[in-house]
């Protein structure tokens, strides 16, 4: 992704790098000198290429700044189908700076939609959990590469935020979140994350009461034998299917990110839930997939027609996200990214 606002010889340079240099060159004397480091998050990554490229990025700027090379951790997220094939080749091309592997579950599941295209479906939304097969080999996978490999293994995303002036609503959501760090800390993982600072109590508590003093789970092996032919098993069980509800929500999310995106937040909290591009994404990126593999919803073919007319029947008054995500799902290739077209309107 390039940041079109600073340009070199006339051309526009890579986003990432971009905001690497200026924080680097800004922040890391300061953050040693308060204690930390310089700490990043790489998102992304679809081979170890790529992360070597970032270790030579990382070596440059230590030496170019003198700051200590130890005082740079990354932590990778694994949010790509590509990426989850070269975990081990992607730690070890970070072996200096690396803090370990992240999971990223919404992007991820884009990604296999987006790596798929029609070659095949899922469901609604809702119903790609963490048990559906290719999500939980993914998770048992990362878990075990990253301690045979001496990193940390951490989980993904608690979306939910506190529901106020609700308890009854809010004690459910609530519920949700204690129930899914419960498996991230049964299945191995050494930490996660959460959408708002207001579950980090809750989600603490549940770490701290799994890991009973100690500071993770690096002990934890796995003995789960995760093959190629796991990590595509995309079958989400008997049962899993397309429903006009979630066809509605797919639309309702990707219209409200895609206006809330191009107004200047990148996150938005939609049904008391933090959604952030990749749940965008997946929203888009399934209508389009249904329309590309001519699934059907009630016994009607699901088609850029029909899509088209629940987006402009959609309550919301924002043209320019009606007409964005219209295009879409209307194209014969799948765009890569909601961002980019979005970007063009900026």
């Amino acid at each position: 992704m390039d940041e079109k606002h600073f340009k070199i010889s006339g051309e526009s340079i890579s986003g990432a790098l971009f905001d690497f240099g200026l924080y680097f060159f800004h922040n890391a004397h300061q953050a040693i000198k308060v204690g930390q480091g310089a700490y990043f998050y790489l998102p992304k990554l679809e081979s170890h290429l790529e992360a070597r490229l970032w270790a030579t990025v990382f070596n440059w700027s230590a030496e170019r700044l003198r700051v200590p090379k130890e005082s740079i951790r990354a932590t990778v997220l694994i949010e790509t189908l590509w990426a989850a094939f070269e975990m081990e080749e992607i730690i070890y091309e970070l072996r200096e700076y690396s803090s370990g592997l992240n999971c990223g579950r919404w992007d991820y599941i884009f990604s296999v939609i987006k790596c798929m295209k029609a070659r095949m479906w899922l469901p609604d939304r809702s119903q790609v959990t963490m048990a559906v097969p290719f999500m939980s080999s993914y998770v048992s996978l990362l878990i075990s590469v990253c301690h045979r490999r001496g990193v940390h293994a951490m989980g993904g995303m608690a979306a939910h935020i506190p529901i106020k002036g609700d308890p009854e609503a809010n004690e459910k959501a609530m519920e949700t979140v204690l129930i899914d760090k419960k498996r991230e800390a049964k299945a191995g993982h050494d930490g996660t994350w959460v959408a708002h600072p207001a579950l980090i109590p809750l989600v603490k508590a549940v770490f701290d009461d799994h890991l009973k003093g100690a500071p993770n789970q690096l002990h934890r092996l796995g003995d789960m034998i995760v093959s190629r032919k796991d990590l595509l098993d995309f079958d989400c069980g008997e049962g899993a299917m397309i429903t006009m509800k979630g066809i509605q929500a797919n639309i309702r999310v990707a219209l409200l990110y895609i206006a809330s995106w191009l107004s200047g937040s990148g996150c938005v909290a939609i049904d008391n839930l933090m959604e952030d591009a990749a749940t965008a994404e997946i929203c888009r990126a399934q209508l389009w997939q249904w329309i590309n593999c001519k699934c059907t919803v009630e016994n009607e073919l699901i088609t850029v027609a029909l899509i088209k007319r629940i987006i402009e029947n959609t309550n919301l008054p924002h043209v320019e996200a009606k007409k964005i995500l219209g295009e879409l799902v209307s194209e014969g290739e799948l765009a890569d990214y909601i961002t980019l077209r979005c970007y063009e309107n900026l």
